[in-house]
This record gives C-alpha cells, structure tokens and sequence, in this order.
C-alpha cells in the first residue's frame, strides 16, 4: 500500500494530527480477515473510497456485522473493535489531537464516544459530495489538499481556542499520566469540578480518570510495539502501573485481549493487531 500522511498547515496543525491516504493496487487486494483496532484519544474521520460502506464487527463469538455509509466519523473510543481489512485498499482520514474534533463535528464528543457514525450525521450538508469529489481526484497529493480544504471550511478563518481549563488538563496528563492528579489539576483549573467535567467530557468525550487510564494504556503499547522482547513486568512499572496484575486488567480492558496474545498477533501497524 502507498500511504501518504501530511500534517496540515497552521493553524489547523494545533487541531488535527495528520491527513492521511492509503491507497493499494488491486493484487494486492488482502482477503476476508477481521483485524482488531486498539483505542487511542481523540477522534478521527475515515474515508473509504475502495467501498461506499463501513464494515465493523462485534467482539465476541457471534461477530455481528454493522455496516455504516463510506464516510464516517470515529469517536474516541476506551476499548478495541473489529475491522475487515479487505476494506482498507483506498481510504483517506483525518487525525484529530485530543480535544480537537469538536470545532469540526460540531458536537460535543461524549455524544460521539466509543462508536461509530456516518459522517453526514454530524457534518450534515457540508459533507455531501465530499466522498465523490475525493474520488474523482487522481493523485494523493491533490486528495489530501482537497480534505485540508474542505477542513478550512468547517471553521472559517478563525479557529476557536479550547477553554484555559482543558488546555492545562492535556499539558498535564499528556506530560505525566502515570503522576497526573485529578484533583490538582482541577484546582489549578480555576473552576469547578463540575465544570470541568462538564468541559473535558465535552471536549475528550470521556471522563478525565478514564482519560489518564487510556492515555497509561497508550504509552504501554508504544513501548512494545516496538519491542523486541516485552517484559511486562518492567514496563508496569516504567509506565505507572501498580503491578503486572494491574497491568493484565488495564491491558483487557481496553484491549479485549490478554498482554501475552497481544505481543503473539501484533503486526507493523502500531494500532492494528491480527484476531
């Protein structure tokens, strides 16, 4: 596959984290075979421009199928789902920072939270012909400034600014979330702790316990994914967990599967990992 990422030019480069295409030749098309994505922060849009569908599957022994229109909206999501990877051979999307996507969506995050939803339910009449303007242009390049174009329109000239009391709740979980205190942190916010709630579900679409929790979890699997020999043991620690049995709880959670299956099935892509 020939994938192209790009991070758009400011001031778009302080919401979003990248726009991508992917795009492979027709004998390289993969057969029928689920792949498990592992949840990260934020929320993203995905394209397809192989298939006017998307295909995601139960994570349990029946593996209902749900199929969605090829434009979607991805909500930050706290645990994995299944794929079909016979899908991905031309698909375009956007990677919001956390916090980023509400400006775009227009819809406060909580409400877009562990699914999945067309795109045209949130971006309304703005989104209509997207998908075909994207598919009748023939370069990488040329879709990736068309998307970046299209992004510019959502908000205009002026981007708004996340609220003071977020922006120091990312500063400070992102830097430590192994040490991030809830409480200090919302003292420090100068508001209420009802408040930010209120303001961090709206614009993380997840509480902010839980938020620390995943982005714990997320340091974890950028450490082994790219480690020859994983030693849990060690990485609990280094990563801020209590112990290993922590870790194997935390690790099911939000992965549906066990550490030791994970380190047998996981591939090249960070995020993707074989069922």
């Amino acid at each position: 596959m020939t994938f192209t990422a790009v991070t758009p030019t400011a001031p778009l480069d302080a919401w979003i984290a990248c726009i991508w295409d992917g795009d492979a030749p027709l004998r390289q098309t993969p057969p029928f075979r689920l792949e498990r994505i592992l949840p990260q922060p934020g929320a993203a849009l995905v394209i397809n421009l192989a298939e006017d569908q998307t295909r995601l599957y139960d994570d349990d022994d029946a593996r209902a199928c749900h199929r969605l229109g090829g434009s979607v909206c991805s909500g930050p999501y706290t645990h994995s789902f299944l794929i079909d990877s016979a899908e991905q051979l031309r698909v375009m999307g956007v990677v919001f920072r956390p916090g980023g996507a509400l400006p775009f969506l227009r819809e406060p995050l909580h409400r877009l939270s562990d699914r999945d939803i067309d795109l045209e339910a949130v971006a309304g009449d703005a989104c209509r012909g997207l998908r075909q303007r994207l598919l009748e242009t023939p370069t990488a390049a040329q879709r990736l400034t068309l998307l970046e174009h299209w992004l510019r329109g959502r908000i205009g000239d002026a981007l708004p600014c996340a609220p003071a009391a977020i922006r120091l709740a990312l500063d400070r979980m992102h830097a430590a979330p192994a040490t991030a205190r809830i409480g200090a942190i919302v003292r420090d916010s100068e508001v209420s702790q009802k408040r930010f709630g209120r303001l961090f579900r709206e614009h993380l679409g997840l509480g902010p316990k839980r938020y620390v929790r995943l982005l714990r979890f997320r340091r974890l699997i950028d450490t082994a994914h790219v480690a020859d020999d994983i030693d849990w043991a060690a990485l609990a620690a280094d990563c801020g967990f209590h112990d290993q049995p922590h870790l194997v709880r935390e690790f099911r959670a939000f992965a549906g599967m066990t550490p030791s299956a994970y380190a047998t099935r996981r591939g090249p892509h960070l995020n993707h990992v074989a069922v």
